[in-house]
């Protein structure tokens, strides 16, 4: 029992490590290509600037998908 306690516990936390590497990557996308150049110019801001806002919105919602992936010692 306590080795499929360990291999849930060790899933988990790499489930957790994934979805936060998403969640940095998409918010680091949103900040660096659409905050950043309505800061500095806002006439710099084009079609380009909102696909990359949208592609960090995805990868920000696919980290909360992913955190459905959890699991627990009754659903392994």
């Amino acid at each position: 029992m306590g080795s499929l306690r360990r291999a849930v516990a060790i899933h988990n936390e790499r489930v957790k490590l994934f979805s936060g590497f998403l969640n940095a990557i998409g918010l680091g996308l949103i900040g660096f290509a659409v905050l950043r150049p309505l800061t500095l110019n806002f006439a710099e801001a084009s079609s380009l600037t909102f696909i990359w806002g949208l592609a960090g919105l995805f990868l920000h919602g696919i980290s909360h998908y992913v955190l459905r992936m959890l699991r627990t010692e009754d659903n392994t």
